[in-house]
C-alpha cells in the first residue's frame, strides 16, 4: 500500500484549540505528523503540518475533514503535495551546519534586514526560522532605551566563514546595525562564563586618566592610554609610564572615584540575568584591582584579576604589585577560570573595548567586541555598537520575557 505526503498550511486569527482541532482530525485517519511548526504575528496565525497518509480513500477524506474543520475554526487551509523525492532531499538537509545570525540596532529597518538576507541568498543557505528577541515596540510612546533584534537559523555549507563575516561587517557599517554569526553547536547553547573588561566596557570611563587628571597629569596619560587601546605602543610599556606619573596621589581620591563609577547602560540588567540563570562572571582588566573589587561588591561579579596598586603612607608610589595584567595575561585567566569552574573554553563569553582585550576575545567561545576601537572590531568575532551592555543578551538567544522574568 503506498502512501501520500501533503503540506498543509493554515493561516488567519489565532485562537484556542486550532492546534488540537485539526490534529484531532488526522489522527482519525491515523496521519502520522512528518513535521510541525507555527508562527504567529499580531495574533495572525500561520501553522503548518506536513504528514503522511495512506493513499486512496483515507487521503481524499481527510483532506476534505481538514477543510471542514478549518471552515468551522475561521481559518484558510492550503495544500502541497509533496513527492517522496522531494521528501528525501528535505530529509538529507538535516545533516547540514546550522547558523544563528543575530541582528541588533536601536530599531531594524527592512533596508538592514534585507541586505543581511540578500548575503545568506547568495551564499545559497536556507532561513529555518526568524525570532524576535525584543518585545513589541509602541509607536505611541517614546522608548527611554530603545532596542531591537531578530535572530536568524539558517543551514547550509560555508566555504569562507571570513569572506561572510566580512560582508556582514561591510553592512554594519553602512547601516549602523550589530551582526553576530555563530556557529548553532551544543556550546552556543551552553554558555556558563562571561568575562567583562573593565574601563570602557563595564564602567563608562578609563579610571587611570581620571585618576591623571586628579594628579595633574591628564593630557600626558590621556595620549599614552588612547595610544595603548589603538594598540599602537606596547600595554606594559604604557601602564609602566602612566604608573610613575601617579607618584604621589592620594589614597582618598581613589575612594572618591570608586564610589562614582558610571556603569555603562545595561550592564546591571545584564549581569543580574546572567546570575539568575546561573552564569559565572569575571572582571579581566588592565586597571586596577581597587575598582574591580569595588565593581564586584556592587554587581555580584564572582571573579577579578587586575592589577594591584602600590600605596604607602595613604599615597601611590608610582609602582605596583604583581604582574602586570596585559591582553596576553586577561587570556590566561579567562583559561584559569574556565578550569576552575570545570567550563569548556567553547563555554565561555569575552567582552571588551581595546587591542589589549583581543587576546581573549578571540580565545572565548564568543568574542565580543563592545563599543570597541575600529582595529579591535574588525579582529574580533562578533560586536555590539548599536546599543547598551545586555545587547551581550540577545547574543546568546535570550528574548527579553526571560530578561523580565529577572527585572
Amino acid at each position: 500500500m503506498t502512501n501520500d505526503i501533503f503540506l498543509m498550511n493554515i493561516s488567519g486569527q489565532d485562537k484556542p484549540g486550532l492546534t488540537s482541532s485539526l490534529t484531532n482530525v488526522l489522527s482519525q485517519y491515523g496521519a502520522k505528523v512528518l513535521d510541525i511548526g507555527q508562527a504567529n504575528i499580531h495574533d495572525t496565525l500561520s501553522l503548518g503540518f506536513m504528514f503522511e497518509i495512506e493513499s486512496g480513500h483515507n487521503s481524499a477524506s481527510v483532506l476534505k475533514d481538514l477543510l471542514f474543520k478549518s471552515y468551522e475554526l475561521g481559518v484558510s487551509a492550503k495544500f502541497t503535495p509533496i513527492t517522496l523525492e522531494d521528501y528525501e532531499k528535505w530529509v538529507n538537509l538535516q545533516g547540514k551546519d546550522r547558523y544563528i545570525i543575530t541582528i541588533l540596532g536601536e530599531k531594524l529597518s527592512a533596508e538592514q534586514i534585507a541586505r543581511v538576507t540578500q548575503v545568506i541568498s547568495e551564499k545559497n543557505l536556507n532561513i529555518d526560522a526568524i525570532k524576535r528577541l525584543t518585545g513589541r515596540t509602541s509607536l505611541v510612546k517614546t522608548e527611554e532605551y530603545p532596542r531591537a533584534s531578530i535572530q536568524l537559523s539558517i543551514r547550509g555549507k560555508i566555504d569562507c566563514k571570513a569572506d561572510f563575516t566580512e560582508k556582514f561587517m561591510e553592512i554594519s557599517r553602512d547601516l549602523d546595525v550589530d551582526i553576530a554569526f555563530q556557529e548553532d553547536n551544543i556550546y552556543r547553547r551552553n554558555r556558563r562564563l562571561v568575562c567583562f573588561d573593565m574601563d570602557s566596557t563595564l564602567i563608562q570611563a578609563e579610571v587611570i586618566d581620571k585618576l591623571a587628571e586628579c594628579a595633574g597629569v591628564g593630557d600626558e596619560v590621556k595620549a599614552i592610554t588612547e595610544a595603548a587601546m589603538q594598540g599602537e605602543i606596547d600595554f606594559q610599556e604604557s601602564f609602566q609610564k602612566r604608573m610613575k606619573l601617579l607618584k604621589g596621589l592620594s589614597e582618598e581620591v581613589l575612594h572618591d572615584i570608586a564610589t562614582n563609577l558610571p556603569i555603562t547602560k545595561g550592564a546591571k540588567r545584564l549581569i543580574d540575568t546572567l546570575k539568575s540563570y546561573g552564569f559565572k562572571t569575571a572582571i579581566l582588566s588592565g586597571g586596577f584591582t581597587y575598582f574591580g573589587e569595588h565593581l564586584k561588591k556592587e554587581l555580584g561579579i564572582d571573579y577579578v584579576y587586575a592589577n594591584q596598586l602600590e600605596i604607602k603612607d595613604g599615597k601611590l608610589t608610582g609602582g605596583y604589585i604583581g604582574d602586570i595584567v596585559d591582553g596576553n595575561k586577561k587570556a590566561e585567566y579567562l583559561k584559569e577560570i574556565a578550569k576552575i569552574e570545570n567550563i569548556d573554553i567553547s563555554q565561555t563569553i569575552a567582552v571588551g573595548d581595546g587591542a589589549n582585550d583581543l587576546p581573549m576575545l578571540n580565545l572565548a567561545g564568543l568574542g565580543i567586541a563592545f563599543h570597541a576601537k575600529p582595529t579591535v572590531k574588525d579582529n574580533a568575532q562578533s560586536s555590539i555598537s548599536s546599543v547598551g551592555l545586555d545587547g551581550v543578551l540577545y547574543l546568546l538567544g535570550f528574548h527579553d520575557r526571560h530578561i523580565d522574568l529577572v527585572e
